[in-house]
Protein backbone atom coordinates (compact mmCIF):
# COMPACT_ATOMS: atom_id res chain seq x y z
CA UNK A 1 0.00 0.00 0.00
CA UNK A 2 1.31 3.43 -0.95
CA UNK A 3 0.22 6.37 1.13
CA UNK A 4 0.65 9.86 -0.33
CA UNK A 5 0.72 12.62 2.20
CA UNK A 6 0.14 16.19 1.07
CA UNK A 7 1.86 18.77 3.12
CA UNK A 8 -0.10 21.79 4.33
CA UNK A 9 2.04 24.03 2.08
CA UNK A 10 1.14 22.03 -0.99
CA UNK A 11 -2.56 22.14 -0.10
CA UNK A 12 -2.32 25.89 0.32
CA UNK A 13 -0.70 26.29 -3.13
CA UNK A 14 -3.44 24.20 -4.77
CA UNK A 15 -6.15 26.10 -2.93
CA UNK A 16 -4.70 29.45 -4.03
CA UNK A 17 -4.36 28.26 -7.63
CA UNK A 18 -8.01 27.23 -7.71
CA UNK A 19 -9.08 30.59 -6.28
CA UNK A 20 -6.98 32.49 -8.85
CA UNK A 21 -8.47 30.41 -11.66
CA UNK A 22 -12.04 30.99 -10.48
CA UNK A 23 -11.37 34.70 -10.01
CA UNK A 24 -9.99 34.92 -13.56
CA UNK A 25 -13.10 33.22 -14.93
CA UNK A 26 -15.37 35.62 -13.03
CA UNK A 27 -13.49 38.59 -14.50
CA UNK A 28 -13.69 37.16 -18.01
CA UNK A 29 -17.42 36.37 -17.76
CA UNK A 30 -18.67 39.91 -18.63
CA UNK A 31 -16.28 40.00 -21.60
CA UNK A 32 -17.41 36.60 -22.85
CA UNK A 33 -21.07 37.55 -22.43
CA UNK A 34 -20.49 40.46 -24.84
CA UNK A 35 -18.22 38.81 -27.39
CA UNK A 36 -20.47 35.82 -27.94
CA UNK A 37 -23.54 37.78 -29.15
CA UNK A 38 -21.28 40.30 -30.89
CA UNK A 39 -19.68 37.49 -32.90
CA UNK A 40 -23.17 36.27 -33.79
CA UNK A 41 -24.05 39.75 -35.05
CA UNK A 42 -20.90 40.02 -37.16
CA UNK A 43 -21.35 36.54 -38.65
CA UNK A 44 -25.01 37.22 -39.37
CA UNK A 45 -24.37 40.59 -41.04
CA UNK A 46 -21.46 39.19 -43.03
CA UNK A 47 -23.68 36.38 -44.30
CA UNK A 48 -26.49 38.78 -45.28
CA UNK A 49 -24.14 41.09 -47.19
CA UNK A 50 -22.36 38.17 -48.87
CA UNK A 51 -25.65 36.72 -50.06
CA UNK A 52 -26.83 40.11 -51.31
CA UNK A 53 -23.53 40.78 -53.10
CA UNK A 54 -23.75 37.38 -54.77
CA UNK A 55 -27.32 38.08 -55.85
CA UNK A 56 -26.33 41.53 -57.08
CA UNK A 57 -23.70 40.04 -59.40
CA UNK A 58 -26.27 37.76 -60.98
CA UNK A 59 -27.94 39.35 -63.99
CA UNK A 60 -31.19 37.54 -63.18
CA UNK A 61 -31.69 39.48 -59.93
CA UNK A 62 -33.12 42.95 -59.60
CA UNK A 63 -30.73 45.42 -57.91
CA UNK A 64 -33.54 46.91 -55.84
CA UNK A 65 -34.51 43.47 -54.58
CA UNK A 66 -30.98 42.71 -53.33
CA UNK A 67 -30.93 46.10 -51.61
CA UNK A 68 -34.09 45.16 -49.75
CA UNK A 69 -32.54 41.83 -48.73
CA UNK A 70 -29.88 43.81 -46.87
CA UNK A 71 -32.51 46.25 -45.61
CA UNK A 72 -34.68 43.54 -44.07
CA UNK A 73 -31.87 41.25 -42.94
CA UNK A 74 -29.81 43.90 -41.18
CA UNK A 75 -32.80 45.13 -39.17
CA UNK A 76 -33.15 41.72 -37.50
CA UNK A 77 -29.87 42.33 -35.68
CA UNK A 78 -31.83 44.37 -33.14
CA UNK A 79 -33.46 41.13 -31.96
CA UNK A 80 -30.03 39.67 -31.14
CA UNK A 81 -29.08 42.88 -29.33
CA UNK A 82 -32.34 42.82 -27.36
CA UNK A 83 -32.18 39.13 -26.47
CA UNK A 84 -28.57 39.24 -25.26
CA UNK A 85 -28.92 42.77 -23.79
CA UNK A 86 -25.89 44.08 -25.65
CA UNK A 87 -24.41 47.20 -24.03
CA UNK A 88 -25.28 50.55 -25.54
CA UNK A 89 -21.73 51.44 -26.58
CA UNK A 90 -21.57 48.48 -28.98
CA UNK A 91 -24.80 49.54 -30.67
CA UNK A 92 -23.68 53.14 -31.00
CA UNK A 93 -20.32 52.14 -32.46
CA UNK A 94 -22.10 49.80 -34.90
CA UNK A 95 -24.49 52.59 -35.91
CA UNK A 96 -21.61 55.01 -36.48
CA UNK A 97 -19.62 52.51 -38.57
CA UNK A 98 -22.69 51.54 -40.60
CA UNK A 99 -23.55 55.22 -41.18
CA UNK A 100 -20.02 55.91 -42.38
CA UNK A 101 -19.94 52.89 -44.74
CA UNK A 102 -23.36 53.62 -46.24
CA UNK A 103 -22.48 57.28 -46.75
CA UNK A 104 -19.26 56.33 -48.54
CA UNK A 105 -21.17 53.75 -50.57
CA UNK A 106 -23.55 56.52 -51.71
CA UNK A 107 -20.68 58.26 -53.50
CA UNK A 108 -18.51 55.24 -54.32
CA UNK A 109 -19.94 51.88 -55.49
CA UNK A 110 -18.04 49.82 -52.92
CA UNK A 111 -21.11 47.77 -52.01
CA UNK A 112 -23.68 47.75 -54.83
CA UNK A 113 -26.08 45.68 -52.74
CA UNK A 114 -26.42 48.56 -50.25
CA UNK A 115 -27.17 51.36 -52.71
CA UNK A 116 -29.35 50.39 -55.62
CA UNK A 117 -28.06 51.31 -59.07
CA UNK A 118 -31.59 52.28 -60.13
CA UNK A 119 -31.82 55.38 -57.98
CA UNK A 120 -29.66 57.47 -55.70
CA UNK A 121 -30.91 57.55 -52.13
CA UNK A 122 -29.58 58.30 -48.69
CA UNK A 123 -32.05 55.81 -47.24
CA UNK A 124 -29.47 53.33 -45.95
CA UNK A 125 -27.58 56.16 -44.27
CA UNK A 126 -30.74 57.41 -42.54
CA UNK A 127 -31.53 53.81 -41.61
CA UNK A 128 -28.24 53.42 -39.75
CA UNK A 129 -28.64 56.81 -38.07
CA UNK A 130 -32.15 55.94 -36.87
CA UNK A 131 -30.85 52.75 -35.25
CA UNK A 132 -28.27 54.77 -33.33
CA UNK A 133 -30.87 57.31 -32.15
CA UNK A 134 -33.41 54.71 -31.08
CA UNK A 135 -30.97 52.47 -29.24
CA UNK A 136 -29.44 55.46 -27.43
CA UNK A 137 -32.85 56.67 -26.30
CA UNK A 138 -34.50 53.41 -25.29
CA UNK A 139 -31.43 51.50 -24.08
CA UNK A 140 -30.74 54.43 -21.72
CA UNK A 141 -34.18 54.19 -20.08
CA UNK A 142 -34.26 50.37 -20.24
CA UNK A 143 -37.23 50.26 -22.64
CA UNK A 144 -35.59 48.21 -25.38
CA UNK A 145 -38.86 46.99 -26.90
CA UNK A 146 -39.73 50.40 -28.33
CA UNK A 147 -36.46 50.63 -30.24
CA UNK A 148 -37.15 47.12 -31.54
CA UNK A 149 -40.63 48.16 -32.75
CA UNK A 150 -39.35 51.11 -34.77
CA UNK A 151 -36.42 49.25 -36.30
CA UNK A 152 -38.39 46.12 -37.25
CA UNK A 153 -41.21 48.18 -38.76
CA UNK A 154 -38.63 49.95 -40.89
CA UNK A 155 -36.92 46.69 -41.79
CA UNK A 156 -39.91 44.45 -42.55
CA UNK A 157 -42.70 46.94 -43.17
CA UNK A 158 -40.84 49.23 -45.55
CA UNK A 159 -38.81 46.39 -47.06
CA UNK A 160 -41.75 44.14 -47.86
CA UNK A 161 -43.89 47.08 -48.98
CA UNK A 162 -41.31 47.89 -51.64
CA UNK A 163 -41.03 44.26 -52.78
CA UNK A 164 -44.79 43.60 -52.85
CA UNK A 165 -45.54 46.98 -54.41
CA UNK A 166 -43.06 46.47 -57.22
CA UNK A 167 -43.99 42.88 -57.96
CA UNK A 168 -47.74 42.89 -57.38
CA UNK A 169 -48.67 46.58 -57.35
CA UNK A 170 -51.48 47.21 -59.84
CA UNK A 171 -53.31 50.12 -58.23
CA UNK A 172 -51.13 53.21 -58.00
CA UNK A 173 -51.47 56.65 -56.49
CA UNK A 174 -49.24 59.71 -56.24
CA UNK A 175 -48.47 62.05 -53.35
CA UNK A 176 -46.23 65.05 -53.96
CA UNK A 177 -44.97 63.42 -57.15
CA UNK A 178 -44.03 60.16 -55.39
CA UNK A 179 -45.62 57.09 -56.91
CA UNK A 180 -46.87 54.35 -54.61
CA UNK A 181 -49.17 51.35 -54.86
CA UNK A 182 -52.08 50.44 -52.62
CA UNK A 183 -50.76 46.88 -52.44
CA UNK A 184 -47.45 48.10 -51.06
CA UNK A 185 -49.07 50.55 -48.62
CA UNK A 186 -51.44 47.91 -47.26
CA UNK A 187 -48.46 45.59 -46.77
CA UNK A 188 -46.72 48.33 -44.81
CA UNK A 189 -49.77 48.94 -42.66
CA UNK A 190 -50.44 45.26 -41.97
CA UNK A 191 -46.87 44.41 -41.01
CA UNK A 192 -46.52 47.54 -38.86
CA UNK A 193 -49.64 46.57 -36.93
CA UNK A 194 -48.50 42.96 -36.57
CA UNK A 195 -44.95 43.78 -35.42
CA UNK A 196 -46.11 46.36 -32.90
CA UNK A 197 -48.83 44.07 -31.53
CA UNK A 198 -46.56 41.05 -31.09
CA UNK A 199 -43.78 42.92 -29.30
CA UNK A 200 -46.16 44.81 -27.00
CA UNK A 201 -48.03 41.59 -26.22
CA UNK A 202 -44.87 39.76 -25.17
CA UNK A 203 -43.77 42.68 -23.01
CA UNK A 204 -47.03 42.50 -21.04
CA UNK A 205 -49.01 45.53 -22.21
CA UNK A 206 -52.84 45.51 -21.79
CA UNK A 207 -54.75 44.32 -24.87
CA UNK A 208 -56.69 47.57 -25.31
CA UNK A 209 -53.48 49.63 -25.34
CA UNK A 210 -51.86 47.16 -27.72
CA UNK A 211 -54.68 47.46 -30.25
CA UNK A 212 -54.96 51.24 -30.05
CA UNK A 213 -51.24 51.98 -30.17
CA UNK A 214 -50.57 49.38 -32.88
CA UNK A 215 -53.31 50.85 -35.04
CA UNK A 216 -51.93 54.36 -34.59
CA UNK A 217 -48.39 53.17 -35.26
CA UNK A 218 -49.42 51.39 -38.47
CA UNK A 219 -51.39 54.37 -39.82
CA UNK A 220 -48.64 56.90 -39.04
CA UNK A 221 -45.85 54.66 -40.31
CA UNK A 222 -47.70 54.03 -43.57
CA UNK A 223 -48.42 57.72 -44.02
CA UNK A 224 -44.77 58.66 -43.50
CA UNK A 225 -43.58 55.84 -45.76
CA UNK A 226 -45.49 57.35 -48.69
CA UNK A 227 -43.09 60.30 -48.60
CA UNK A 228 -39.81 58.58 -49.35
CA UNK A 229 -37.94 61.29 -51.22
CA UNK A 230 -34.18 61.10 -50.59
CA UNK A 231 -34.92 58.03 -48.45
CA UNK A 232 -36.01 60.23 -45.54
CA UNK A 233 -38.70 57.68 -44.59
CA UNK A 234 -35.89 55.47 -43.26
CA UNK A 235 -35.51 58.07 -40.52
CA UNK A 236 -39.07 59.30 -39.99
CA UNK A 237 -40.79 55.90 -39.96
CA UNK A 238 -38.73 54.15 -37.23
CA UNK A 239 -38.51 57.23 -35.01
CA UNK A 240 -42.24 57.99 -35.24
CA UNK A 241 -43.25 54.36 -34.76
CA UNK A 242 -41.20 54.05 -31.58
CA UNK A 243 -42.36 57.39 -30.19
CA UNK A 244 -46.05 56.66 -30.79
CA UNK A 245 -45.81 53.16 -29.29
CA UNK A 246 -43.91 54.49 -26.28
CA UNK A 247 -46.22 57.37 -25.41
CA UNK A 248 -49.46 55.46 -25.97
CA UNK A 249 -48.48 52.51 -23.76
Amino acid sequence: MIIVVFSSDRQTIISRSVKIYLTSLSKLEPLLSVWYPLSLVLIYLGTIISIAEGMNRSSSNDAEFTRKVVHIGSGNVILIAWWFKLPLWILLVASFVASFITLISYFLPILPSINSVERKSLGTFFYAVSIGILTYWFWTINKHQYAVIGILIMAWGDGMAAIIGKKFGRHHYQILGIKKSWEGSLTMMGLSFLISSIILFFTGEPINLILISSLLVSVIATGLETFSKWGIDNLTVPLSSSIVAFYFT
